[in-house]
């Protein structure tokens, strides 16, 4: 039985390829996937444990760079940390905006929705998806990635979780149930649960996604705890980049900015306008079978 308790996102893309309506914004305001994200994926591509370093010590060097398939690749961010290590990275992304956006850093990007892009008998070691595989049908997805993977190759989705000082978490928690009653965002912030547990709603689903797809060996989980601390203007400046923040109506969007505003400038935990967020990134991974 499908575990997901997720809605079909998939189907509502539109508040997703809004995004590149301020895709500057989008590049600046948003984290950069951190390296061992990426050395733990490239690590059990190697036949590693998943969460090892990378190379790892007990496996040879590869032959080749990894090929990297970026799946909703964005202005690039969740690009950087595979490049770095070394991979050659191919993005596909269906907002021509944010493509631009991560070509200006010197990335590869086709312009498409992933379940409907032409690989044209190209394969890869790995396809990743960074903050994007709830815009992408579960089992479509899933099935597009068992094509173009090689034998061996691995899938991995990963979201970013951020939890915020309890305080200030309460604060927004008020001012988001209150704004945005009766929509998806009134729920942000809730007390008593930390965002990585809420993330793995979307990890099942894409469980459940990778089991009807067929093709996959059973998938393995990973969490990566880190941290950001930002200003309360870079703070603000993230804000707009939620899903589905373009589309409610201006006199709200002041009012969840203006809210905001004021629940930073009186929280303890803004010390000298700035203030620390643990971060946690949720991964799945799952090797191709032939």
């Amino acid at each position: 039985m499908p575990t997901s308790r997720m809605p079909d996102s998939h189907l509502h893309r539109g508040a997703a390829e809004g995004f590149g309506a301020d895709a500057e914004r989008y590049d600046r305001a948003r984290p950069v996937t951190p390296r061992p994200v990426a050395d733990a994926v490239l690590a059990y591509l190697a036949g590693g444990p998943l969460g090892a370093g990378y190379p790892p010590a007990a496996a040879s060097a590869p032959a080749a760079p990894p090929r990297v398939l970026d799946v909703g690749i964005g202005t690039g961010l969740s690009a950087l940390p595979f490049r770095a290590a070394g991979a050659h990275v191919l993005g596909v992304e269906a907002d021509p905006r944010m493509a631009a956006v991560a070509r200006g850093r010197g990335l590869d990007v086709e312009v498409a929705r992933f379940e409907q892009w032409q690989p044209a008998g190209r394969t890869f070691d790995v396809v990743v998806s960074g903050m994007t595989w709830h815009w992408v049908d579960p089992v479509g997805g899933a099935a597009q990635a068992a094509r173009v993977l090689r034998d061996g190759g691995v899938l991995a989705v990963f979201w970013h979780a951020a939890d915020l000082p309890p305080t200030l978490r309460e604060a927004l928690h008020r001012l988001y149930s209150t704004a945005l009653e009766g929509t998806p965002g009134a729920a942000m912030y809730t007390p008593g649960r930390s965002a990585a547990d809420g993330y793995e709603a979307m990890l099942d689903r894409a469980q459940d996604g990778l089991t009807e797809a067929g093709g996959f060996a059973a998938p393995e989980r990973l969490r990566h705890h880190w941290q950001r601390r930002y200003t309360v203007a870079e703070w603000l400046d993230q804000v707009p980049t939620s899903g589905g923040f373009g589309r409610l109506p201006e006199p709200v969007q002041r009012v969840v900015l203006d809210g905001t505003r004021s629940a930073l400038d009186g929280d303890p935990a803004v010390s000298n306008g700035a203030f620390t967020v643990d971060h946690t990134t949720v991964l799945l991974a799952a090797r191709r079978v032939g």
